[in-house]
């Protein structure tokens, strides 16, 4: 018992709690771990690689299966006259966020599982990835979303077009600055846990830690959701809000469209500005 004690004891004192702040943390000597380059803006190699197109067909087939169990269950809440007889809300959110935890885990492999043009995006940004991988993966996004949203109408049309097919919009009592606001923030939230659960240092520092990616991303998108369902339905996703407005195609569905885009690609740069800058402090190391 007296050695376990003595274990618990170092283990506490193993690290100073003295630690240097600030830009001072970036350049001590004790570095577990070195900066990766940055992706080239264009990589033409890509283009004739199967893994490049393997990971776009992932991309597409995950946010395929994103609209198709999503939107079902916002269909199988509105079709009941009493949301108390149904998953409600609650139950919306937890589809959309433990689609994205099962899906993020199966596709972080093959195309890393972004699953959002606008998670993609702040990937970009942070020279995470090429622009010809973003503008592809953004692409097949986007046609992912539309052939999932389309088979749901397949099923039951009737019930779609009367329930509004699933399509983001703002909601009344709420201004169009409002609803860009909810999307800007609860954009950041998502993009910001990406880059916090994804950080290859923050992995190598904190090992002794196990974190699987996939949960505080689908949680921060169940969270989200909570919040801003009633606000503008919840976006976040501009693939997930064209798929649903052209599958539904009533001019209502376009109302405030560019809501669903802008707004969460200011979020998207917003929360990859602050973890290169501010929590990863980048532009301020220096490179060997």
């Amino acid at each position: 018992m007296e050695g376990k004690e003595e274990d618990v004891r170092l283990g506490a004192n193993r690290y100073s709690e003295r630690q240097p702040i600030g830009t001072a943390a970036q350049g001590t000597d004790e570095k577990d771990y070195k900066e990766p380059p940055p992706a080239p803006l264009f990589e033409a190699e890509e283009l004739t690689s199967w893994s490049f197109y393997r990971a776009g067909i992932a991309e597409f087939v995950a946010t395929f299966l994103f609209l198709y169990i999503s939107i079902l269950t916002v269909m199988g809440v509105s079709k009941s006259s009493s949301k108390c007889a149904t998953v409600g809300i609650q139950g919306i959110a937890w589809s959309f966020g433990g689609m994205i935890f099962a899906l993020v885990y199966c596709t972080a492999g093959i195309s890393g599982g972004h699953i959002n043009p606008a998670v993609t995006f702040g990937l970009f940004l942070a020279r995470k990835l090429s622009l010809t991988r973003a503008l592809f993966y953004m692409v097949m996004q986007c046609l992912g979303a539309i052939c999932g949203a389309g088979v749901v109408k397949g099923f039951q049309q009737g019930l779609y077009m009367g329930a509004g097919g699933g399509a983001n919009a703002v909601n009344p009592g709420y201004t169009k600055g409002d609803g860009l606001g909810a999307e800007i923030v609860g954009t950041f939230v998502l993009v910001y846990t990406v880059f916090s659960a994804t950080d290859a240092k923050r992995s190598a520092r904190d090992s002794h830690v196990p974190i699987l990616a996939p949960l505080p991303i689908g949680f921060a998108v169940f969270l989200v959701h909570l919040a801003t369902i009633p606000i503008t339905g919840t976006g976040i996703n501009p693939a997930r809000s064209l798929g649903a407005a052209i599958v539904y195609n009533r001019s209502h569905a376009w109302n405030d469209h560019w809501i669903f885009w802008v707004g969460p690609f200011i979020g998207a740069a917003l929360a990859a500005i602050y973890h290169v800058v501010i929590i990863r402090a980048i532009p301020f190391k220096s490179r060997d």
